[in-house]
């Protein structure tokens, strides 16, 4: 007798979805249904490194985005995200240009990342948002990146986190309709604000019920609760995980056990990059130009420990 897990597996979650089973609870089936299930060797971690590792340099002007590529290639990566606070234009000549550098080193992007955020509470700054995100797809769409990182945001004053949270499906629902057109997936991430919690970044996925919805799995972002380290958070939301961003610290600055997170991505089954996005905000932090290659370092020898690719 075939399982509703096997089924789902063979037939596809839109042969599903199509059948009048919802896409994302066909997701959430498999999920639970694989819950507890050692699938290590499923998965493929590839290394890759956030355009947002060099922030000073890129904001100030002594790095390029081309620069940036060109040091994937030093750091022997797999792929990049390209944060797009640093484009110098949204111009299909220019994008088309970073596309073709990229190809020609074997350089993949990953994703790219915007800080477009959905938390309004006036209904047009909401649409506003969602045409800023589909502006970000389009860019995502011209670089050929099948990813965009998007974030919920921050709770405004006299609001209560019900009705964020309701802001946030309304617009990555309508987000995730136009960026789906494209094939392009939207991680909405676990970040300052809304989504440092990992039962409402479900609940958000679970509500949008989107193919393209996912959560942009920020290891260091989460607020533990009584019954939820970071740890627990992270094993919550890997299920959901679209792209995967690294640091080695906390923001209280305690050292991140990295090769227990990557148990937790193996026994997933995760497939998909996982990002170095270096931040020297802590005491005794390296610059950028040592801490990057360290961070890089350590999550190549983790992925080749754990990754069948």
């Amino acid at each position: 007798m075939v399982s509703r897990r096997q089924f789902v597996k063979t037939v596809g979650l839109a042969a599903v979805a199509g059948a009048g089973i919802d896409a994302l609870g066909a997701q959430a089936a498999v999920a639970q249904s694989d819950a507890g299930a050692d699938k290590s060797k499923l998965a493929r971690l590839l290394p890759g490194c956030c355009a947002y590792s060099y922030n000073e340099a890129l904001r100030h002007g002594s790095m390029t985005m081309e620069d940036f590529i060109l040091k994937a290639v030093e750091l022997r990566l797999a792929g990049v995200d390209m944060t797009v606070y640093y484009l110098k234009s949204s111009d299909p000549e220019y994008l088309h240009s970073l596309r073709h550098l990229a190809y020609q080193h074997a350089v993949a992007f990953s994703g790219c990342a915007c800080g477009v955020s959905m938390v309004q509470s006036d209904a047009q700054k909401r649409a506003d948002s969602v045409k800023q995100i589909e502006k970000w797809v389009d860019v995502a769409d011209e670089l050929g990146a099948s990813h965009l990182r998007i974030f919920a945001g921050v709770l405004p004053e006299g609001a209560n986190i019900k009705d964020a949270v309701d802001w946030v499906v309304e617009a990555m629902k309508a987000a995730c309709d136009y960026s789906g057109k494209k094939g392009i997936s939207l991680g909405v991430e676990d970040h300052e604000g809304v989504t440092q919690n990992a039962d409402l970044c479900i609940e958000i996925m679970q509500r949008v019920n989107s193919p393209y919805a996912g959560i942009n799995l920020d290891i260091t972002n989460f607020i533990p609760t009584p019954t939820q380290d970071a740890y627990a958070q992270i094993a919550a939301c890997i299920p959901y995980a679209t792209n995967i961003h690294i640091r080695d610290h906390f923001y209280d600055h305690s050292a991140v056990d990295m090769d227990r997170v990557w148990q937790i991505f193996a026994q997933a089954g995760h497939q998909g990059f996982v990002s170095a996005e270096y931040e020297p905000n802590y005491p005794g932090s390296l610059p950028p130009s040592t801490g990057v290659p360290k961070l890089v370092g350590d999550i190549q020898a983790l992925c080749k420990k754990y990754s069948s690719c």
